[in-house]
């Protein structure tokens, strides 16, 4: 599939739908509770769906037939393997997570976990050293620190010092040691994007579960403990809010967005301050955040914290004035893409000036930026981006390829976008 898309102007106000992070915790703590837990507002995507198959496969009952709220009935951490292999697609946080689930079943059983190419050239090496180290057994099959890994029991806890270049595996631990058998501590040398695995200690702490931290850098968790059934809506997803953000801040009349909560830990919620540094005009109030168009300059941003908007603030940098530099997020370059390559790669062929670097980019911007065929990587957040290129654009249209991806975080993407006067469309 492709995405077109032509010069446009924005207007009106869009409900933000549901956070793929959020749901895909709710459902792997839901699977592994004590009960029937009901799921209200979450977000039903690619990235979700993997997350439901795969706690199904750990043995979890899910009803997914009505949008507005699943149904799970959880195992209360009893892991029965219902399949030999579980794939979980494009969806990385599934993996980590249900790494960590699996490490608690019996030792007698095991499960092979796999997914697309892109889940196939991820490093999880690190993670499954530490749940090895824990008790469980957790290999790369084919000895490269990437799926398939193969997952024996059983989590007994004990001590554990980790890396942690991407906040998944620390969310891994942190979801999984409550069950084990004995008590777990974590050291954590290094991690980016806490703010991720925040989110997943405030999901703990809805719990009840018993745990103490030195800011986040060492945990003690009290092994023995129990998840229990809930019924709870998921946040907004302010990953998904930063491409409706961006592209205000270039080409909104008046743009209004809906359902966002300030307070949650999701860590894309800097986008707002990223962009009011660069000039644009946000305000925040009861009735959303509402943003329009405004004359952008470029700032410096360390972004380690928010490594999944740096395609849309690439993006938004492209056609500010002055230069800016995403920096600190070395980490962008191992998610579903080397994303600060292929970034510098497809505003190249706009006419941007970029310049890479190891762990960021630095935008050249004030060009004027010409239309082009881009490829989008099979990388949601990529195309997603890119789309809004070319929505920027005096001389369009602007393609580009690998569309369907987008259904991975935000199915709704196009037609959400549409509605507030965009003009994309489709094609195969």
């Amino acid at each position: 599939m492709h995405i077109n898309a032509l010069k446009s102007r924005l207007s009106g106000k869009v409900a933000i739908p549901a956070s793929k992070s959020h749901t895909i915790r709710s459902v792997a703590i839901a699977a592994l509770a004590d009960g029937q837990s009901i799921i209200r507002n979450p977000l039903y995507s690619h990235d979700t769906l993997s997350c439901v198959s795969t706690y199904r496969s750990l043995g979890a009952t899910i009803d997914t037939t009505d949008p507005l709220q699943w149904i799970v009935q959880g195992i209360c951490g009893e892991i029965s393997f219902k399949n030999t292999t579980i794939d979980v697609g494009n969806s990385g946080t599934t993996l980590a997570i249900a790494l960590g689930s699996a490490s608690l079943a019996d030792p007698n059983k095991e499960v092979i976990f796999t997914g697309d190419y892109q889940i196939q050239n991820r490093p999880v090496g690190s993670l499954c050293r530490a749940l090895t180290q824990l008790g469980a057994s957790c290999i790369a099959v084919k000895n490269n620190d990437c799926a398939p890994v193969q997952v024996k029991g059983q989590l007994s806890g004990g001590k554990v010092s980790i890396h942690c270049p991407t906040s998944q595996y620390l969310s891994s631990l942190l979801l999984a040691c409550p069950l084990a058998d004995g008590d777990t501590e974590i050291e954590v040398p290094l991690l980016y994007e806490p703010d991720y695995a925040k989110m997943t200690l405030d999901w703990l702490d809805k719990q009840g579960i018993r745990y103490s931290r030195q800011e986040m850098a060492h945990f003690s968790i009290s092994g023995h403990q129990k998840y229990t059934s809930f019924n709870l809506p998921v946040a907004a997803d302010f990953s998904s809010a930063t491409f409706f953000l961006c592209a205000g801040a270039l080409l909104a009349d008046e743009l209004t967005l809906t359902g966002l909560d300030f307070s949650d830990s999701q860590p894309d919620k800097a986008v707002v301050d990223y962009l009011q540094q660069m000039g644009a005009e946000i305000t925040i109030s009861t009735e959303g955040v509402r943003i329009h168009q405004s004359s952008l300059r470029g700032v410096d941003i360390d972004m380690n914290r928010t490594p999944d908007a740096l395609p849309a603030m690439a993006v938004t940098a492209a056609f500010a004035s002055g230069t800016t530099r995403l920096l600190n997020v070395p980490q962008a370059r191992n998610k579903e893409t080397d994303r600060i390559a292929c970034m510098a790669k497809e505003l190249t062929k706009l006419g941007a000036d970029i310049e890479e670097l190891p762990d960021g980019m630095v935008i050249r911007g004030g060009k004027r930026l010409h239309p082009a065929s881009l490829h989008g990587y099979d990388d949601h957040r990529i195309v997603m981006a890119c789309a809004i290129a070319g929505m920027c654009l005096e001389d369009g249209p602007l393609t580009v390829d690998t569309a369907e991806a987008a259904g991975v975080t935000f199915p709704d993407f196009v037609p959400l976008m549409n509605s507030i006067g965009a003009k994309i469309t489709l094609s195969k």
